[in-house]
């Protein structure tokens, strides 16, 4: 029986990430009626890291322009299926697109562009609910485009209950007196990246988890598990233009997990954890890349994803875990959802729709999450990339070679 999807690798420049074998040559293919036709269909497709790998900051890594020059057709229009997938979670994807649009100088959709917040679009039984959103950027803004209905910031908690943000004493009330500002009862907290002023984050999820979604009324340690707590992008460093890497979420996590553990004896729990490196991750990514191939009219099924980053732990270790997980549903002799539902016909792939794969993908991950433990068992042998090459141009030339794949 035919793999849906061969191991995902990744591909990378200064520091590794990782590249699989070919699993199938791409062939000549008769000419089709699709919004554009190659005489070489691609089999295969991209999942580009940005930080690091396209751009550095703010400022793009010249081999990047070079790359994404092979990557699309004289009309603008991409080869092959690429899918842009970031741990930023501070923008809307349409920002994210124009950025990249404008730095690498070729047409970006923001259907291309998975941020690490992406997947909570599938998670549409806490949508209708009260839930806090921690992080910084427009964050009403990102929350309502997810679907979320009732979001409620930080800042506008602190505005409604001014009595609990008490660490910056030239920000406390001037008249102590408690809030009659009546707030819905806050159901889940969703944490997008790391906010501006981590003290006052901290105090308030704190609150949020310790009063049962009722901030200002004595804490109840006794109700455990807290309530829902989603969290994306658990890098515990990043790469700027500074010479060391720099705090990223992961470090704003680390606080909040020691500070309730420390308040309660207890571990903090998440619903669910995305971002590179994990499994949802990469579903997410690999269905947008299947979506891109249907909408292309590209019969050609999608054999091998090639993951191209600069980061062992989160690009390196994310591709190599996922590729497990693949081999394992595969080898159990299961219709493994990938295979069922995307490669199991001549004919082009139909994709699930956002309900059923936010059901189907709710009820996996909640397995998935049963330890409800941040952090990953580490396997040495899953930072191990199976190519190094020096830029991002040449992980496109590499592939290319690989695939044999050398369209008009």
């Amino acid at each position: 029986m035919r793999r849906a999807l061969p191991p995902l690798r990744a591909l990378l420049g200064a520091r590794p990430a990782r590249l699989p074998a070919p699993r199938r040559s791409c062939g000549p293919a008769a000419e089709r009626s699709g919004h554009s036709a190659l005489s070489v269909l691609p089999s295969f497709g991209f999942l580009f890291d940005i930080d690091g790998v396209l751009v550095r900051g703010k400022t793009p890594i010249p081999a990047a322009r070079t790359a994404f020059r092979k990557l699309v057709n004289s009309q603008g229009q991409f080869l092959v299926p690429v899918v842009f997938v970031t741990n930023a979670g501070n923008c809307l994807r349409q920002e994210k697109a124009d950025q990249l649009s404008h730095l690498l100088g070729v047409p970006i959709s923001q259907d291309q562009v998975m941020m690490s917040h992406s997947p909570l679009r599938m998670f549409k039984r806490y949508h209708e609910k009260c839930v806090l959103v921690s992080g910084q950027g427009p964050l009403l803004d990102i929350a309502q485009d997810l679907g979320f209905c009732q979001p409620i910031t930080i800042d506008t908690l602190r505005e409604k209950r001014p009595l609990l943000d008490a660490v910056d004493h030239d920000r406390r009330p001037s008249i102590l007196s408690p809030s009659a500002v009546e707030l819905p009862k806050i159901e889940a907290v969703v944490l997008f990246g790391e906010p501006v002023r981590w003290e006052t984050s901290l105090q308030l999820i704190i609150d949020v988890l310790l009063t049962s979604g009722y901030p200002g009324n004595p804490y109840e340690q006794e109700n455990y598990p807290h309530i829902p707590v989603l969290a994306c992008n658990m890098d515990l460093m990043w790469v700027a233009e500074a010479q060391s890497p720099r705090f990223g979420h992961g470090t704003f996590m680390v606080c909040l997990e020691n500070i309730y553990k420390k308040i309660t004896g207890k571990e903090l729990k998440y619903e669910a954890l995305m971002g590179k490196p994990s499994r949802l991750t990469y579903q997410y990514a690999e269905h947008l890349i299947r979506a891109q191939a249907l909408q292309r009219s590209w019969e050609q099924p999608i054999q091998t994803l090639y993951a191209v980053g600069d980061n062992l732990m989160t690009d390196v270790y994310g591709a190599n875990l996922y590729n497990r997980y693949l081999e394992e549903n595969s080898s159990k002799g299961s219709k493994a959802r990938v295979q069922a539902k995307l490669a199991g016909g001549r004919g082009p792939a139909t994709l699930p729709q956002d309900d059923e794969m936010g059901l189907r993908w709710e009820k996996e991950l909640a397995s998935a999450a049963a330890a409800h433990c941040r952090d990953f068992r580490f396997d040495p042998g899953l930072v191990e990339p199976d190519h190094i090459v020096p830029d991002v141009d040449a992980a496109v030339d590499l592939v290319f070679q690989l695939e044999n794949f050398a369209p008009n």
